[in-house]
């Protein structure tokens, strides 16, 4: 029974905030004919009253997200021609990144550095598990288990130190850029401001599931090289 309990509660914990994630944005992306523009256009139209000219939006397959080094905000296909509450909230979301981004926001710049090491550790640690049983073939030493800690720390935590480095970035592009953009410019109505600071909740809170699975990778690698 509490194996079962245990195992609930770790389900839940695993794809809870990716379920709540997504019946949220799911909830408000729902084509609206008073919205003016899609989202593309909205993140264009900010960014140009920001004065971030040089600024590109594109559209993206792999997840709505701006790219610092490139300079591009990048919108999902339902995202950027969309006129949806949840199309218009994630573009001022992402265009809150850039925003970051011009005023040397160090946290969005430790992330991105990060996030690179983390590349790299993580191609090691899958390198590393390929490797370990040969290093035990060939040894004939219980070194696997070694091997394997560090695999298991190099891949996974690496990702999970990420995902947690970028929650308070996350946060502020929401809460300190993108809300305020909203609410000063006027493009929402009272009811739909507090429709979007839900989706912007959400939008920051993907990465506290991308966290959370991290850790239960972790954790479950560790319990089977301690065997």
């Amino acid at each position: 029974m509490h194996i079962v309990v245990i195992g609930v509660i770790l389900l839940l914990l695993l794809f809870g905030p990716q379920l709540w994630v997504q019946a949220v944005l799911t909830r408000h992306s729902r084509p609206r004919d008073d919205f003016p523009g899609t989202g593309g256009e909205f993140a264009r139209h900010l960014l140009n009253r920001l004065g971030l000219t040089t600024v590109q939006v594109e559209i993206s397959e792999q997840g709505d997200h701006y790219d610092p080094v490139s300079r591009v905000v990048r919108l999902t296909p339902d995202k950027l021609n969309g006129k949806s509450l949840t199309a218009i909230t994630v573009a001022a979301h992402e265009v809150g990144h850039a925003l970051q981004d011009s005023l040397g926001y160090r946290p969005l710049r430790w992330r991105t550095r990060m996030a690179r090491v983390a590349q790299g550790a993580q191609q090691l640690g899958n390198g590393l598990f390929v490797l370990a049983p040969l290093v035990t073939g060939v040894t004939r030493a219980p070194s696997s288990a070694v091997v394997m800690l560090v695999a298991a720390l190099a891949s996974f935590g690496s990702a999970a130190l990420v995902h947690l480095i970028t929650l308070p970035v996350e946060m502020d592009a929401s809460f300190r850029r993108a809300l305020p953009l909203l609410e000063a410019g006027g493009y929402l109505s009272p009811g739909d401001q507090r429709k979007a600071r839900k989706i912007l909740t959400a939008a920051a809170f993907t990465y506290v599931a991308g966290s959370l699975a991290s850790l239960l990778n972790l954790w479950r690698w560790l319990r089977w090289i301690r065997r």
